[in-house]
């Protein structure tokens, strides 16, 4: 089973392990204040997307 997000309390942090992202505001993501971990996951994903659509115009 893979990791994807870790939650610690006493030092108030969140990763992302799916992106190597660390945020010392686990009670503000806690709160619903989710931006700061959704807009890297989306800059991945498009970053990944167009990796792939770069490698399919080299073949």
């Amino acid at each position: 089973s893979e990791r994807i997000r870790t939650y610690n309390y006493p030092q108030g942090r969140v990763t992302d392990h799916r992106i190597n992202l660390t945020l010392y505001k686990l009670a503000e993501v806690m709160d619903g204040d989710l931006d700061q971990v959704i807009e890297p996951l989306i800059n991945e994903y498009q970053a990944d997307q167009l990796a792939s659509l770069a490698g399919e115009n080299e073949l």
